[in-house]
């Protein structure tokens, strides 16, 4: 249904290989489960490479999705997405938040509070930071 190809937003991107309806589950963001304190060590070290792989799954754990994650870390963010996070029973699944046609990159918004280091490249001139 998806696949993991060089991306115009920035480095690899997924997209989707078929029409993907909305609200349909697409992928689930794979990784190891650590503590928010093992997460801020490895965050300040993906912080100083420009990459975010650590997803919040709770108040208690986060999903580093650079060990053992999947092509899931590999969707891009973009301030105006067309998919959208979803935790159900403790699973972490991206979803469409509208109909994605094949080909289209799929992007969700990734929310972040951290140190907004990273530009956002979702689009020319965007000011956004994550």
């Amino acid at each position: 249904m998806i696949e993991r190809r060089r991306s115009k937003l920035h480095g690899w991107g997924v997209f989707a290989k078929v029409r993907i309806p909305k609200n349909k589950r697409i992928i689930h963001y794979a990784g190891e489960k650590i503590t928010h304190r093992e997460s801020t060590k490895r965050e300040a070290e993906y912080l100083r490479q420009g990459r975010i792989w650590c997803f919040l799954l709770n108040s208690r754990w986060v999903i580093d999705g650079s060990v053992g994650g999947n092509n899931s870390r590999f969707i891009n963010h973009s301030c105006t997405p067309n998919c959208y996070a979803r935790v159900v029973d403790g699973t972490i699944w991206i979803c469409a938040s509208k109909t994605i046609e094949a080909g289209q990159e799929l992007t969700y918004n990734y929310q972040t509070d951290g140190e907004k280091s990273i530009q956002c490249r979702c689009q020319p001139n965007c000011g956004t930071r994550l």
